[in-house]
């Protein structure tokens, strides 16, 4: 039951940033929602569909991808919380990488690093909606 809630308090988190990029954010925090959102359906994807054996190499190229996203945001759009955003992808794919260089099966600390970076990611958008919101507030003006 408790990791079910987890999982439904991360999507509802997720569609709730991804909702509100898309209606108060500029170009940059739509983008940034859509990686995010794509990378979780992608996420469950490989969770449902892939051998338990694949799925670390997978997921950890998938974050590379996410990263390499984020990276060519940050220089197309120049915005700190992308910057923020794609450290945290960075760390998201160090973690993965560890753990399978390891050759570590995914323990609680996995899960927490991973869920605590997830929420970093979300609210470094949240920010970035923040301040495009304001920006167009105050151009209003």
């Amino acid at each position: 039951m408790h990791i079910q809630l987890v999982a439904i308090l991360g999507w509802t988190a997720t569609l709730a940033v991804c909702g509100l990029a898309w209606i108060r954010g500029g170009p940059a925090e739509r983008w940034g929602s859509l990686i995010v959102l794509a990378g979780s359906i992608v996420y469950s994807l490989i969770q449902l569909f892939l051998p338990p054996a694949s799925q670390s190499v997978v997921n950890l190229l998938c974050e590379g991808i996410y990263g390499f996203a984020f990276l060519t945001l940050a220089l197309r759009y120049t915005s700190p919380w992308l910057g923020g955003a794609m450290l945290l992808q960075a760390i998201q794919f160090s973690l993965h990488a560890y753990y399978i260089v390891g050759e570590r099966p995914h323990d609680t600390t996995y899960g927490m690093v991973n869920n605590l970076n997830s929420i970093g990611v979300l609210i470094c958008i949240l920010l970035g909606i923040v301040s495009s919101w304001r920006r167009r507030t105050r151009a209003a003006k």
